[in-house]
């Protein structure tokens, strides 16, 4: 388990982390999320005793990094994949690793088959791509066989197979009772491997939930709605109280209804006698909660773009999709 309790980093007039407390339990994927130069890195690297806290606590399995006897036997860390020499083959920098925590050197094969890496063992590590890379510091992470573990950005570099070949390994090991924390910018990504969610801006703790609650409370889920009567339709949705607006993302036009169903929209246009074309409920995604949420935490804002354009569409959900011709649903 990793707990932080009042975490703060301040350099020069720079609060970099403000008074983060949360706590990553076993068992389960926690993704942590913030936009650049929220303070992940800062904090992470604070729980690994890299960086002194100003004041509060990084503890790892109830102790301060610096406490642990055998630091890689209780926590195994990937921050930068290419902190390796390159000169050293895969398996030299394993074994030299392992010696100065006194693990045994069966152990270095062991992690490189676990990672894939067996038959470039012998091979530089200074000749890696990235995606070898970010494999042989996930060996190392998993050298000690720790009860905890921390990922930066452990999908850079690596193709869609390595991608999807790193998700179910990560749940895997919090599958085995591990404390796992993985940051990453790929939010698509984390909405499929994280169960639980840690999310800052500007060093301060913004939500800590489930993935679920976080999507559903901040993003907005909708319906969509096309029919050759769509000027009646509207009518009739309107005259409910329902809040409906013009969709002109696709080819035909169409309707967005908030905080509706398609049971209720379905049920007053077949009431009416008006002909649906398509009924599709759309649900919010963790992308677009993200960007709501830390909108104003953002530290370098681009101009001329709106961030929730295009997303609302991408993450349509068809599988409510229903047709019908000449009436109800």
């Amino acid at each position: 388990m990793i707990e932080l309790r009042g975490l703060t980093k301040v350099y020069g007039p720079t609060k970099a982390v403000d008074d983060l407390s949360f706590t990553v339990k076993p068992g389960i994927v926690t993704g942590f999320l913030g936009p650049n130069g929220a303070g992940k890195s800062t904090t992470m690297r604070m729980i690994l005793g890299l960086d002194q806290p100003t004041s509060g606590a990084a503890l790892i399995e109830g102790k301060p990094y610096r406490e642990l006897k055998t630091p890689l036997r209780t926590v195994g860390a990937l921050l930068d994949a290419k902190w390796v020499h390159p000169n050293r083959s895969a398996r030299a920098h394993l074994q030299w690793m392992a010696a100065s925590n006194g693990i045994p050197k069966s152990r270095v094969d062991e992690v490189l088959g676990l990672v894939g890496l067996s038959e470039v063992a012998g091979k530089k590590a200074g000749g890696f791509s990235l995606g070898m890379s970010q494999r042989l510091g996930l060996a190392g992470a998993l050298l000690g066989d720790p009860k905890v573990l921390l990922f930066d950005e452990p999908v850079n570099g690596l193709d869609p197979e390595g991608i999807v070949w790193i998700r179910k390994f990560m749940q895997r090991l919090a599958a085995e009772g591990r404390t796992v924390l993985v940051s990453s910018h790929l939010l698509s990504e984390m909405a499929l491997t994280a169960e639980q969610l840690v999310v800052i801006g500007r060093g301060r703790l913004i939500s800590d939930s489930t993935v679920a609650e976080f999507v559903d409370r901040s993003s907005e889920s909708t319906v969509r709605v096309r029919s050759p009567q769509l000027d009646v339709l509207r009518s009739v949705l309107l005259s409910q109280g329902l809040t409906v607006r013009e969709d002109g993302s696709g080819v035909a036009p169409a309707l967005v209804v908030v905080d509706s169903t398609t049971d209720v929209i379905g049920g007053l246009a077949g009431s009416q006698g008006i002909v649906l074309y398509e009924l599709a409920s759309q649900q919010g995604s963790l992308e677009d909660a993200f960007m709501k949420l830390t909108g104003d935490d953002v530290q370098y804002h681009a101009s001329g773009i709106d961030p929730g354009v295009g997303a609302h569409h991408a993450n349509t959900q068809q599988a409510n999709t229903q047709q019908a011709m000449g009436g109800a649903l």
